[in-house]
């Protein structure tokens, strides 16, 4: 075999092993990165003399699910006291309300930014962004005081309120960005056809935009679902903590029950990711059939 019928070998042996490297270190990055969640998961399912070990052990020696019975309440003569189920109903409310309503309002209000030119249209938008620019610190004090006042605090409806004002800004940017990408002649050609506005954004625009709604609704849901700071202020019974705040019943003054709190974490971490997966098969379908229509 001449050299040069070797060379275009040597090169795609070449390619082919940097890549088997990148993928590697990609692989090794992403282990690091979710290295806090593994052990998580890990000291949920561990016995309890695995715990507070030294040197720790890493990988259990058996998986059990005590951890879990105890927060259901399912272990004889142990029961962790937490009210799992209540958290889990309370968590659930918030977070798909509140998803439905930023994502209803973010969505036609994207889409009126993005498709008419009115009166201070610039100055509107720009204050809904600077809005979302303000601390979650700032906010807790004036947010407590107006949810008091009107006898939202310790409730699952104020809760979820404020949730939906704090997702709106971002869901209403991300929805212009994707309306601007539409272009505006299929919305004339619409019109053309005897299509009103309302007719236009349900028929052309909103299933092109799907992608962008099943993005702003993951970003909405996982941002209620996940936050621990408002709710540490405006919860205060089991009729209306969610899962973050809950996660603090399993602290005393001296000891912390670090597998009953990493139980609850999975429970935590599993409806997210089934939201997420949900989500990303209609993104898929969002994409698929935007590139049909256009």
């Amino acid at each position: 075999m001449t050299e040069a019928m070797l060379k275009p070998r040597r090169r795609w042996n070449r390619r082919k092993t940097q890549k088997w490297l990148i993928d590697i270190a990609v692989v090794i990055v992403l282990l690091i990165f979710a290295l806090p969640a593994i052990w998580i998961v890990f000291t949920a399912f561990r016995p309890g003399n695995e715990i507070n070990v030294t040197p720790p052990v890493w990988i259990p020696k058996k998986l059990t699910l005590d951890a879990f019975g105890a927060l259901f309440g399912l272990n004889p003569g142990y029961s962790s006291g937490v009210p799992v189920m209540e958290y889990l109903r309370n968590s659930s409310f918030t977070a798909l309300l509140s998803t439905s309503v930023a994502l209803a309002v973010g969505t036609m209000a994207g889409y009126a930014f993005s498709r008419f030119d009115f009166r201070l249209h610039l100055t509107v938008f720009l204050g809904i962004m600077l809005s979302r620019a303000v601390p979650g610190v700032a906010l807790g004090l004036p947010l407590f005081l107006v949810m008091r006042r009107y006898g939202l605090v310790d409730t699952t409806v104020g809760l979820a309120l404020v949730y939906t004002a704090v997702n709106i800004p971002f869901t209403v940017w991300l929805m212009d960005g994707f309306f601007r990408q539409i272009p505006k002649e299929l919305d004339e050609s619409a019109y053309i056809d005897g299509c009103g506005y309302w007719t236009a954004f349900w028929r052309i625009d909103l299933p092109l935009a799907l992608p962008g709604v099943a993005a702003a609704g993951i970003f909405a849901f996982l941002a209620a679902w996940n936050e621990y700071q408002i709710a540490s202020l405006i919860t205060k019974t089991p009729k209306s903590k969610t899962f973050p705040v809950g996660l603090y019943d399993f602290t005393s003054q001296f000891t912390v029950d670090w597998r009953g709190m990493t139980a609850m974490s999975v429970l935590m971490i599993v409806p997210a990711i089934i939201f997420v997966i949900l989500i990303q098969r209609r993104l898929t379908e969002g994409l698929t059939f935007g590139a049909l229509k256009g």
